[in-house]
């Protein structure tokens, strides 16, 4: 969830905290797939896809091999279009060997309800058939909708459901950081 922070925002992660979360997120990815084979990371828009090109990044850092990288629009595939009607389509990009039999590994920036992360499991299902799929997200608030859980975690931000959380990013913002507003103060 991202909109222009207000004055009373505190700041939970500043950049350096970011730059810790994407890299102790690249070895957690490396362990659990046995190396970088077959791995290919696909952003959710609109921050998961510097977070996915910031993670291919960090992986090609750590074992010297370009790991695949694409985005996934969800728009279409939302449960909550007719309360939000107007989304801006987002290109969907998959890398040249697309996801058949690959290890996917969706990136967003946020986890709360599971929503979205749900409406990109039904997109992916279009697109092809990968052998495994696996969540990464920067940021996991709770709140969960629906059974979804979060294979790797940036930082564990338990929240009111009356705070919203921001997430910044260098690529987008100007600056890298995650910003809490709401609730009691």
């Amino acid at each position: 969830m991202n909109a222009a922070p207000d004055q009373s925002a505190r700041v939970l992660l500043e950049g350096a905290d970011i730059a810790r979360a994407v890299t102790r997120i690249a070895h957690e990815l490396l362990e659990s797939n046995k190396g970088p084979q077959d791995l290919v990371l696909l952003g959710v828009p609109t921050r998961g896809v510097p977070l996915a090109q910031r993670l291919a990044a960090r992986l090609a850092e750590v074992e010297g091999t370009t790991v695949p990288t694409g985005s996934l629009d969800v728009t279409m595939y939302r449960d909550d279009l007719r309360r939000h009607p107007t989304r801006e389509l987002l290109p969907t990009t998959l890398p040249a060997g697309g996801i058949d039999d690959k290890v996917v590994v969706l990136v967003d920036d946020v986890l709360y309800s599971g929503r979205t992360i749900r409406a990109a499991l039904d997109a992916l299902s279009d697109l092809g058939r990968p052998r495994a799929v696996r969540l990464a997200v920067l940021v996991d608030r709770g709140h969960r909708e629906l059974p979804i859980r979060a294979d790797h975690v940036g930082k564990n931000l338990p929240t009111s459901s009356a705070e919203r959380v921001s997430v910044l990013l260098e690529e987008l913002d100007g600056r890298d950081a995650v910003l809490i507003t709401g609730g009691a103060n």
